[in-house]
Order: C-alpha cells, then structure tokens, then sequence
C-alpha cells in the first residue's frame, strides 16, 4: 500500500481517535497509517495558522512554494515524527498541494481518462470516466479544507463564495467549467463540480471509433457544414453535444469568418479567422452582466460567415433564428432535448421567453425557415454516446412543424441506419457546389457495423 494510500485511510481513524498532544507522538505512532495521517492533519491545519494571510501575500508561484515547502520543514522538525525520508518527501508534497493547488481532485486534473470530477462534500469525490461514474478513495482532509480550495477556485477568476452568494458557475485557466454551491442552499456541505476541458479535443475519427457515428455519417455531417446548413445538435446533459458541436465547426472552410459565442468557452477551432466571444456573470454587486444574447446581437454587426452559439438556454434563441434566416447560413448551435421534437418545442419556448408576444405559427414559420438539420445525441446506459437520429426539418403544414428521420439509431444492431428517406436538402447542397450520391440515404445495410 502507498504512503498516500495509507494517509487517506488514516484520515478517519484520526478523526475518531484524537490523542492528547498530537505534536509529540512517539516513535511509532508516528510511523503507523494513523500517526502518519493524523500528522498531516495537524501539520496541514497549524500550516494555515502560522502563515495566515501571507499565503495570499506572496507575488508568484514560486515564491508561495518556498514558503510553503520551508513552513512545513520547520514544523516537521519541531515534532516527533519518525518519519522516513520518502514519507517525509511525499509528506511535504501532499501539504503543498493541498495549500498551493486544489487538494486531492488535482490529481484527477491531471488524469487524462477522467472528463468530470465531482465533490459531494468533503468524504465523497467521484469521477467520471468513459461516461461511467465511480466512487474515488479521495478525500478532503475536513470541510475546512474544501471551502479552502473552492474559495482558491473562485477567487482566481474574480468571484466570491459565501452565505449571500452561494452558487458561482466558472471557469478555471485551462478552460475547465466548475460550479459551486454551498450551504445553506446544499445541505450536505459544499458541492463542486468540474468539467475538465479537453486539451486534445476528439476529432471526428475519434468518434467513429467509438461508435458514435459512422463513417458514412461523419462525411454527410461534412458535407452539411460545408454547404452552408444551419445545424441543431440536441441531447441531454453530458451526451457530448459540445463535442459533436466542436467536431461539426471543423468542417468549416478555412476562408469563412466565423464567430462563436458561448457562456465558457469549450470550442477549440483550427481555423484562421475565428472570433471568441464569451458571456460574463454579474459581479459581486449584482452589475456588469453580458448575456448570451446580448453577444449575438453585437455578432450581427461583426460580418459574420457562420455564427456558433455553444447552447441557446433562454430569449437569444429568436435572435439565433433570425441570424439564421437573414444571411448567417451554416451557424450552428445546440440545445438540451430529448428528441427532435422536444428540441423544437424547446426552442419555440425560449422565443417567448425573448418578451414578444409573438403567436406560436409565427415562431414555428421562423423556426421551420432557419433550421434544416437536427442531430439528437445520446447517452447509453452502459456510458457511451451515440447520434440516435438525423432529422430534416422540412417546413410547416398547418400549425405543425414537418420533420423527417433521415437516420435512426437501431438498438437490435446497434447502429445508426438510413430510413430509406432522401432528404430534400440535397438540393439545396447541389447548388451550393456540394454533391451526394442518393445511394448512402438507400442501403441500410452499410451502414450497420
């Protein structure tokens, strides 16, 4: 067993087990699992108190190691611990991280299989991996400790957390999305989620590889971005919508001007001329806010080719569609549904939510006029994602919406395959210089793997 292993199995003992004088332990206490945990308890706790304020003071990293790494040798000599010069070594290490960085979840940081860690207060950190939720042996030394790190979270990016503001939504330097929310609103301590952000985003082979589409399927979905579609990808939370949205705005051509908008930014574009807008929260004074939808407007005065929205959640949706239907072809955006049909409802909802008492035909014509493909995504229960439908939005008939399923996924062959539907789009492809063959949307059989 690890010395790191054996200090988070110690943490507990320790808690239940306090002994008199903790800073003159003899020997062997000191060398057993719960002397050496309870000692990085202590000497993490009387850490915070000797430095105070200074921790905040220093001017670089650098400097806040030096004096992290020298308090704790001087705290360490004044005990006795029998600590061994490797236990020592991982002792020192273990304090400053926990002081300097984000305390156990960094590990998870930095662990590229990992893409969510979550903390349901200080004994419970799990982590998503491969779209599966596990239960990690991490833990925060005491909810002290996680209020620390949150507070070191969110005061890098200029916001606060306490009782009059318990909830912040943000972004770390590398472009993970955190959010926090703490008590009295969560009543099992404070809860921090964080969404790592892919420094190797997946590119449109990876998710053939792992199923989500085909290959056939990867080059209609080219073929649709490059011919100037506007293109909504709807699903749930954590279906990997942002990914397909990424893996989408890379087929974009190279000489287009393209604007992308979102309320943390995720999308990693390689093109050249690429313009990033990003949404800004409220201060703490309740002032200062930029929305979504204030950004799209602005957008419109900027010659955009496409316009990218990360997700429409609100009233920016009747400016999205407006931008869609005046010029702006092939923008791309995505919305949390269920199904095509939940995602327009979706959609005509958040149009009212804009303030115009506009009546429902006159959204779903908007609608129907500014959208030509909806891509549903997916989450199995086994954690992989998978694109369950292509659906054509083909334009109104009577009050209603007309959508067709191009490609629906089969669970008994578990693929997506073709509806035998050629979708009236291809036209419209046609005369933007892009050409597909009838054939793909005709053979369901090769489409199955």
């Amino acid at each position: 067993m690890s010395v790191s292993e054996r200090m988070n199995q110690a943490q507990q003992a320790a808690r239940r087990n306090e002994v008199a004088n903790p800073w003159r332990q003899t020997s062997k206490s000191s060398a057993t699992p719960d002397g050496l945990g309870e000692f990085k308890s202590k000497v993490h706790d009387a850490l915070f108190k000797r430095l105070g304020t200074r921790l905040f003071e220093a001017t670089n990293e650098e400097q806040m190691q030096s004096l992290v790494v020298t308090e704790i040798a001087s705290l360490m000599d004044s005990s006795d611990s029998a600590l061994s010069a490797e236990e020592r070594q991982l002792l020192v290490r273990d304090i400053a991280r926990d002081v300097m960085g984000l305390g156990p979840v960094e590990q998870f940081l930095d662990d590229r299989t990992v893409t969510e860690v979550m903390v349901n207060g200080s004994d419970n950190i799990y982590v998503e991996r491969g779209g599966v939720l596990e239960r990690t042996a991490a833990r925060f030394i005491s909810e002290e400790h996680l209020r620390r790190v949150i507070e070191r979270i969110v005061s890098s990016v200029g916001r606060r957390i306490d009782e009059s503001s318990p909830m912040v939504d943000a972004r770390l330097p590398d472009g993970s999305r955190v959010n926090v929310i703490v008590p009295p609103l969560s009543l099992d301590g404070p809860i921090l989620t964080i969404r790592k952000f892919a420094k190797d985003p997946f590119q449109v082979h990876d998710l053939v590889e792992m199923g989500t589409l085909t290959e056939h399927v990867a080059s209609l979905l080219a073929a649709t971005v490059e011919g100037g579609l506007n293109v909504l990808v709807s699903g749930g939370t954590g279906t990997g919508k942002t990914t397909l949205l990424n893996v989408l705005s890379s087929f974009v051509p190279h000489d287009e001007r393209i604007v992308t908008i979102e309320d943390a930014v995720e999308l990693q574009l390689h093109q050249q001329h690429v313009v990033r807008l990003e949404a800004r929260p409220p201060n703490s004074e309740g002032v200062g806010q930029i929305a979504i939808r204030d950004l799209v407007r602005n957008s419109l005065r900027m010659r955009p080719d496409r316009i990218i929205v990360g997700e429409v959640r609100g009233p920016e949706a009747l400016d999205m569609l407006q931008a869609m239907n005046t010029g702006h072809d092939g923008s791309l955006t995505t919305v949390h549904a269920n199904g095509p049909r939940d995602a327009l409802a979706r959609i005509e909802t958040m149009v009212l939510m804009a303030g115009f008492d506009l009546p429902s035909r006159a959204i779903r014509e908007q609608i129907a006029s500014a959208l030509n493909l909806i891509i549903q995504i997916e989450r199995l229960r086994d954690g992989s994602r998978r694109v369950s439908h292509l659906t054509e939005v083909v334009g109104m008939e009577g009050e209603v919406i007309t959508l067709q399923d191009i490609y629906k996924f089969d669970h008994k062959v578990q693929a997506l395959v073709p509806t035998g539907v050629r979708p009236e789009f291809v036209e419209e492809l046609g005369r933007n210089g892009v050409v597909i063959g009838g054939g793909v949307f005709e053979d369901p059989g090769m489409w199955q793997r």
